[in-house]
């Protein structure tokens, strides 16, 4: 029994200890295992183990201890909860004896959670349902949520876009206030804001798209001159139907982008407006933001100017009618087009073929690679996978587009206000791997400094063609820095220029959107909301969102799909490289699928210089662009992750026979 001086003394150690204890705020940062870490605000990360893990959620703020833990290494003791955003999320009804439980399929939530029985909402085993967080799991690592509605059954046609609009809290449908604006308007309003336009409906304007396109946001008219071409691109004009701040506008700067889910896109705007009202169909006048600018001889671009205009696109042409018209193959379709449009269309590749040489010789060109298109059957599952190579009629468009984009930047960055587009290249912790990469394989480059937008495109044109032992530009693209918008002008190295933005799709884009309202308020004085520095991050983080959104559908899609691959070996390229193994691009249909280094022969290590993984034992590798045949191994359904099973690394000797040889 402890007398009275020993428990003082008890007493006042625990003082000490809690007196001198450190504790450091951060944010919580989940893993794909059951541990994770805090990113202290002060620039370290503390590793939670998962006993840890159980008290917090992906993204909570939270204080820490930082104490001993297995060999030696510091581990995080979770203090306070400050805050949690993470109040929603998705997961499917599980049930495990006697109790009730959602298993989120929330990145991150590596746990089972409990569904007390009046929070259920007559949810069935199986079922895959929406929840809120009803009690956070910081003190005793036993969360509870509260069913909010149950989303649909694994194989119900369609589940997988409504689970996928429901983990990003996105809503298919529009606010009613928003479908009550769109509704009240109509011709009439179209024609209301005619006045004071320059009407334009008599020049042979042409739009070019997919068949299925119903939002098309660009119509084109090239005109021939002594110096080049005048080029006119018109682009539809939905902010003189929408005034800043209505609903319409509010929920557009919501949504960021439209989203091109396979089978059913998620639009930007709706229906009524961007395709009944805006859209620039043929035949029907249609208001328009028209940039005309000089296309000289060699590509390079002289003077433009802005109009608000009416036009009457003469036809909605397809990508394969316009290619058929370049190639002169004459078809039935050909054959009955207008005099006018066919020299529009001569005279439009004429100019993109200047503007591409132009671009070739002083800024960058993406290189042409098979994409390829999901096409859906009616329980809205892939039903085929078709490649798309891109034509000469969707060069001459994207040429087309990236000129009038470079005259609004341009523009922009003469005003007090501006919306751009910035891409700094190299990220900035890869710097030091690219110099040891140029100096071990291409010494001749390795005083090239990619930090600078000369040195970067030096950079890559003169990798383009490099024959070495390692794909060194393919490296270097794998590590390169995320777009971002930023209200100054500042180099898009990605595309080797000075300055650029986008302004060619305002029906599908709100930055498209905005940087009209930008032009027109410069040169017309129209009102418009300035955006604010945290409006800009909002809106990057959606069209982040956006994206993260498409690729979560799409791998659920294509993981099903995989699931009818069979056992037959298949050719693909390797598209990523990582210490745990790489993924290979099937050449047939696009998939992607991984190869874990546990299921090759040996031990292998990743160099982060040369991406490439090495066995330890011999001198087989594993490297960027190179050629393997593969078969199906399994199908990850928690991760959705395809994966692959190395047949041969020498393609040619395992190549699959061709059914029709």
């Amino acid at each position: 029994m402890l007398n009275a001086d020993a428990l003082n003394q008890l007493r006042q150690l625990k003082t000490d200890i809690k007196d001198n204890k450190v504790v450091s705020p951060g944010t919580v940062k989940a893993t794909n295992g059951r541990f994770g870490f805090v990113a202290l605000d002060e620039g370290r990360d503390v590793f939670l183990p998962p006993e840890e893990m159980q008290k917090v959620l992906p993204g909570d703020r939270v204080t820490v201890t930082e104490v001993p833990g297995e060999k030696g290494r510091s581990q995080g003791i979770v203090e306070e909860l400050l805050s949690t955003d993470l109040t929603t999320f998705v997961g499917r009804y599980l049930v495990k004896g006697k109790g009730h439980f959602v298993a989120p399929e929330t990145p991150g939530i590596g746990r089972w959670i409990f569904l007390p029985p009046n929070e259920r909402q007559n949810a069935e085993p199986g079922d895959f349902i929406y929840c809120r967080v009803l009690r956070h799991p910081i003190k005793d690592g036993k969360g509870q949520a509260q069913v909010i509605r149950v989303i649909g059954k694994g194989g119900d046609p369609g589940i997988e876009r409504s689970f996928t609009l429901a983990s990003f809290d996105m809503d298919d449908r529009f606010p009613e206030e928003v479908e009550v604006q769109a509704e009240t308007l109509s011709e009439a309003s179209v024609d209301a804001h005619r006045n004071g336009r320059e009407d334009r409906t008599h020049l042979p304007y042409v739009t070019i798209d997919s068949p299925g396109t119903q939002d098309m946001d660009d119509a084109l008219l090239a005109e021939p001159n002594a110096t080049g071409w005048k080029l006119s691109v018109a682009i539809a004009d939905p902010t003189a139907l929408i005034p800043p701040g209505s609903p319409a506008d509010v929920e557009a700067r919501n949504r960021a982008t439209a989203i091109y889910f396979p089978g059913e896109p998620r639009p930007m705007l709706p229906e009524a407006i961007s395709t009944r009202l805006c859209s620039l169909m043929p035949d029907t006048d249609r208001l328009a933001l028209v940039c005309d600018l000089q296309v000289n001889n060699d590509g390079s671009l002289g003077e433009y100017s802005f109009h608000q205009a009416v036009i009457r696109s003469r036809g909605k042409l397809s990508y394969e009618l316009v290619s058929q018209l370049l190639d002169d193959q004459h078809t039935e379709e050909t054959d009955a087009l207008s005099s006018d449009v066919t020299n529009n269309l001569d005279q439009l590749h004429q100019a993109a073929t200047a503007l591409r040489r132009w671009r070739g010789e002083h800024a960058l060109l993406n290189t042409d690679r098979p994409e390829f298109r999901l096409r859906l059957d009616e329980n809205r599952r892939i039903r085929t996978i078709e490649a798309t190579v891109q034509s000469e009629a969707h060069r001459l468009v994207e040429d087309c587009m990236v000129a009038a984009n470079r005259c609004a930047a341009d523009f922009l960055a003469k005003q007090d206000q501006g919306l751009f587009i910035s891409h700094p290249g190299l990220r900035d912790d890869r710097a030091d791997n690219i110099r040891a990469l140029l100096e071990r394989y291409a010494p001749h480059l390795a005083a090239i400094d990619p930090a600078t937008p000369e040195g970067f495109r030096e950079l890559m044109v003169r990798t383009t063609d490099l024959e070495t032992e390692v794909p060194v530009k393919s490296i270097i693209a794998r590590q390169l820095a995320r777009a971002e918008m930023v209200f100054e002008a500042a180099p898009h190295q990605g595309m080797g220029l000075a300055a650029y933005t986008t302004f060619t799709s305002p029906l599908r884009r709100y930055v498209d959107f905005y940087v009209h309202r930008l032009v027109k308020a410069a040169l017309w004085e129209e009102s418009h909301e300035a955006m604010a520095p945290h409006g800009l991050e909002q809106l990057q983080t959606a069209q982040i969102q956006a994206r993260q959104a498409s690729n979560s559908l799409e791998s659920w899609l294509k993981s099903d799909y995989a699931k009818g691959l069979g056992d037959e070996p298949m050719t693909g390229t390797i598209s990523r490289t990582m210490p745990a193994g790489f993924f290979v691009r099937l050449d047939a249909n696009g998939l992607e699928g991984f190869v874990s280094c546990k299921t090759l022969s040996g031990k292998y290590s990743f160099d982060p210089v040369t991406l490439r993984l090495e066995a330890t034992k011999g001198a087989r590798t594993f490297q960027l662009d190179q050629k393997v045949v593969v078969k199906l191994d399994s199908i990850d359904e928690e991760r959705r992750q395809i994966n692959l099973k190395l047949v041969s690394d020498s393609p040619e000797a395992e190549r699959p026979s061709d059914p029709g040889e």
